[in-house]
């Protein structure tokens, strides 16, 4: 398939590649769909085996962003930039001040934020060159969403299991957590003070000794977290845990957690879940918390009414699961349809919008 072909199924507006040789930086901006405002996701460096690696991800994000804004009633699209290096040796100064620039000359169509290995002191380079940022560290108390997306993930689990197993309190579960970083050591705070029994992993040592020591976490590899003996697995890492190796030796009944692309084929894996009786929170709306608070910071900051809109993602997952058993079709096509309801009966409002704007007697 060719890239334009790619471009068209998926749906994209616009790729644009960038670099400089001066800095190092090497990025793709995928602007996927600016229906509903201007497209929303977040920048994430990341040492990419490949340039077409890169791509893929870059698509599959943005695509995501359009769905996740759109079911989490923002009125923004969908888009996401990676830059391609070790995090370890090409972060700079001069690195993301040039990543503002391109990102500048694109006129607001995509406004960034943070994401994986990127953090609020990166962002804040990023702003000297641009105002198409968010999540900054001197931004009226907003700065990193990490703990609002780890909000909206603990509500998605609480809304999951009330769905699966009936019960409206989480005390006494056990909860697998892959991934212990930005979001799942917020995600384990919230958890443990539930309850909750935790067992987690990570590639980084120092990151899960924390959480023994914080909420006394059980610690398994890396290899074998999916196939935790618990009632809930939370993958908080990068995408494709849930794959065709993986899905077969899951024990949990719940997936659900905060990372991005969890499905690595998502209709072939998609359907393994819900044969295997295994409900699935989709990604894009349980993790939707930190678009969510990116949001109100671009409205003007307000922590409390960011935390009370990423509390309704408990409800937009009861109607993700009802669509589902309705349609009996899996969850993660049922969140798609829940989205693109909401991207139609919204596009044809700002059509109507359009319209008027440009009817003379209005203004009379």
């Amino acid at each position: 398939m060719g890239l334009f072909d790619q471009l068209n199924t998926m749906g994209h507006e616009q790729v644009v590649f960038v670099q400089d040789k001066a800095t190092g930086l090497k990025a793709i901006i995928g602007i996927h769909d600016t229906t509903l405002g201007p497209a929303l996701g977040g920048c994430r460096l990341w040492n990419y085996a490949s340039d077409e690696e890169a791509l893929t991800d870059v698509l599959r994000l943005s695509r995501g962003m359009t769905y996740k804004n759109a079911v989490a009633g923002l009125s923004l699209g969908g888009g996401k930039a990676v830059i391609i290096g070790d995090p370890k040796t090409v972060k700079s100064e001069a690195l993301f001040r040039t990543f503002g620039r391109f990102l500048n000359s694109l006129g607001g169509r995509y406004i960034t934020a943070e994401d994986v290995n990127i953090n609020t002191q990166d962002m804040d380079y990023v702003a000297m060159e641009t105002r198409y940022v968010s999540g900054l560290s001197n931004r009226s108390g907003s700065g990193d969403p990490s703990p609002v997306t780890a909000l909206g993930v603990y509500h998605g689990i609480r809304a999951t299991v009330a769905h699966k197993l009936k019960r409206d309190h989480l005390s006494g579960l056990r909860i697998a957590v892959q991934g212990v970083g930005a979001v799942g050591r917020y995600l384990c705070g919230h958890l443990a003070e539930a309850g909750v029994q935790l067992t987690v992993a990570d590639i980084d040592p120092a990151k899960t000794q924390a959480m023994v020591e914080l909420y006394g976490a059980k610690v398994l590899p890396v290899t074998q977290i999916h196939a935790a003996d618990v009632d809930v697995f939370a993958p908080c890492a990068l995408g494709a845990a849930l794959n065709d190796s993986s899905i077969p030796e899951i024990k949990a009944t719940i997936v659900a957690g905060g990372a991005n692309n969890q499905l690595a084929v998502e209709q072939r894996n998609g359907q393994q879940l819900l044969d295997r009786g295994i409900l699935y929170a989709p990604d894009y709306v349980i993790n939707a918390g930190g678009v969510i608070n990116v949001f109100h910071e671009l409205k003007g900051y307000n922590a409390e009414a960011a935390k009370r809109q990423t509390a309704t993602i408990y409800d937009t997952l009861l109607e993700v699961y009802a669509e589902a058993e309705r349609r009996r079709i899996p969850t993660h096509q049922a969140s798609d349809v829940v989205a693109e309801r909401r991207i139609q009966s919204l596009r044809a409002a700002a059509s109507l919008r359009h319209s008027y704007d440009n009817q003379p007697w209005l203004s009379r």
